[in-house]
């Protein structure tokens, strides 16, 4: 077999003035000749390292031990930058970011000399916004993620991200001050990495691994472990070797890799955002799927790993217990084990030699940590178009109710209003919150697990039934309805609720309504106005202009499909 040419080739290979441009402002980084000689893979590796992003501030250390493979195996690597969404500080949400560094990612790709290129994403929105990228070129690509923080320790107990939202209601209720907040903040971010619970930044690692674009263990060998060293250093070889193989995303992202995902997904309790993410990956590499294949998926596979917020423990247990590989062998007769991956192997090859070694972290089919997982998905008139909630972090006896409304048109006027003594609220009501859907906020903000109010948690509720067109973190829990489609801000039926009208829910049969007439629901239509929506300059116009809606992915409509990485933009 004929070794391919190499694309880099098409930059560094070329003679006279051309070839002379692009070599030496190069070698002004003390590159010598012989690398741009044709015969070494050039290697992207696309680093969101940044310090306003504090789950990818490792970064750099990591980026030299992925050189060290890249070198090792005969590559030539070079690193660039592109734009770093930090999920915790960036405003107003770095969902309204994602697509924008989405095509950062394509256009660097595109437009450089690599012949495969290293994706190096941890927090949440940099792992689906790299991949949405790279999808678009579709060169041989791999995934490496930064690991989740080491578990942190706070009065003689373990916490993580999970406990921020336990810890914000002891705060209002004045169980604790404001020193054991402070004290509680270092206690939990004591290492480097993202989120320590199934949140979304390690649901997205889980899900790059399940897909087949990242090497076994990715998604939970801890970021301070040197083993994830040793794993970037694996993956500087591997994709060298990939680039001679030419084994490129469409080869392995095919249906089967999305339904693999879905099921290892609801393994795990993951993140409802997962959702979001992979329907925008599937529409980029043109793959379809969609709602519906989320809950159908889902509905084949309980809770195996019992990792907060659906169960008790955290990531790095998961690791020391087995891994995703080993949770990966308790489903292997549901998933696809046949489907390539970027190791040149089958899933199931990957996985054959792994162990559950703690059966407190790791349940099985027969014996699952809880029968209800995944992701569920509504329909109703309240939600024509769709709604989620996870049942693994919601409360049994909530996923069947039916409850009075209690409406805040937006997050100001919940901010203003949930701690009001005067507020007409008890726990059988349902909580309802407009216009934070991806328009509406815009960027469809992680606002949807609303606190309680004060009154309520002092008298020992911990949990209400919640709807909204937003999202919530991956490290929420609660019994949260979210994503619902259409949005408030253009019209859907969330838009009309009104303080007082009956909602029901019915999780087990799949459905969400606003218990009111066909009749009224016209009428409230009819008098419907759609909120004025403040920005009208620069990229946050294009957003508002282009972006589709939660169940279609929260992407730009003119990003969606392949166009392939032998797409020129000019001649050279």
């Amino acid at each position: 077999m004929s070794e391919k040419k190499l694309r880099s080739h098409e930059w560094y290979g070329r003679k006279g003035k051309d070839g002379f441009i692009y070599r030496s402002w190069m070698k002004n980084q003390g590159f010598p000749h012989h690398l741009f000689e044709g015969g070494k893979p050039v290697i992207g590796i696309c680093n969101t390292w940044s310090e306003f992003t504090p789950c990818n501030a490792h970064f750099k250390d990591l980026a030299a031990a992925l050189k060290r493979g890249i070198w090792e195996a005969g590559g030539f690597p070079l690193e660039f930058p592109v734009m770093s969404l930090g999920e915790c500080s960036i405003k107003p949400t770095a969902m309204l970011f994602r697509n924008l560094a989405s095509m950062d990612v394509e256009e660097s790709i595109r437009a450089n000399a690599m012949d495969g290129v290293v994706l190096m994403c941890g927090c949440d929105k940099t792992t689906p916004s790299l991949v949405m990228g790279a999808a678009s070129v579709d060169l041989p690509t791999l995934v490496l993620s930064g690991g989740p923080m080491l578990v942190g320790r706070f009065k003689g107990k373990k916490i993580g991200t999970s406990d921020v939202w336990r810890f914000a209601e002891d705060f209002k209720t004045g169980k604790l001050s404001q020193e054991e907040f402070i004290e509680a903040e270092a206690a939990m971010s004591r290492s480097v990495g993202h989120c320590a619970p199934m949140g979304t930044a390690s649901t997205m690692a889980a899900m790059v691994e399940a897909l087949g674009l990242a090497l076994p263990d990715n998604a939970t060998i801890p970021a301070a472990d040197s083993r994830r060293k040793v794993l970037a250093h694996m993956a500087g070889i591997r994709i060298v070797e990939m680039v001679k193989e030419d084994l490129k995303m469409s080869k392995i992202l095919n249906r089967k890799a999305f339904e693999n995902a879905i099921m290892v997904n609801a393994a795990l309790g993951g993140s409802t955002n997962f959702i979001l993410h992979l329907t925008a990956i599937a529409k980029r590499i043109g793959v379809d799927i969609d709602l519906t294949d989320f809950d159908k998926f889902s509905a084949m596979i309980p809770l195996i790993a019992n990792v907060q917020p659906s169960g008790e423990h955290w990531v790095e247990d998961l690791f020391y217990a087995g891994g995703l590989p080993a949770v990966l062998k308790e489903i292997k007769d549901k998933i696809h084990v046949d489907n390539l991956t970027v190791t040149g192997k089958t899933l199931g090859e990957n996985i054959e030699g792994a162990e559950c070694y703690d059966r407190n972290l790791i349940g099985t089919l027969d014996k699952p940590i809880k029968p209800d997982s995944g992701i569920a998905v509504l329909k109703g008139n309240l939600c024509p178009d769709g709604a989620v909630i996870k049942p693994s972090a919601a409360s049994p006896n909530l996923l069947k109710h039916t409850g009075r409304a209690v409406v805040f048109e937006n997050i100001d006027e919940y901010k203003a209003k949930i701690d009001q003594p005067d507020l007409d609220i008890d726990e059988n009501c349902v909580m309802v919150m407009k216009n934070v859907g991806p328009k509406g906020y815009p960027g469809m903000p992680e606002v949807g697990n609303m606190g309680l109010p004060s009154k309520l948690l002092e008298k020992g509720i911990k949990d209400m039934v919640r709807i909204s067109d937003g999202r919530m973190s991956g490290t929420g829990y609660g019994t949260v309805i979210l994503h619902v489609s259409p949005e408030s801000a253009i019209g859907g039926p969330l838009a009309l609720v009104k303080n007082g009208d009956i909602i029901e829910l019915d999780v087990p049969n799949r459905s969400l309504n606003l218990l009111i007439s066909d009749e009224e629901m016209e009428k409230r239509k009819k008098e419907f106005k759609p909120i004025e929506l403040p920005y009208e300059r620069g990229y946050v116009n294009l957003y508002l202009d282009r972006v589709n809606q939660a169940h279609e992915g929260v992407d730009f409509d003119f990003l969606q499909g392949s166009s392939g990485s032998e797409v020129k933009r000019d001649s050279h």
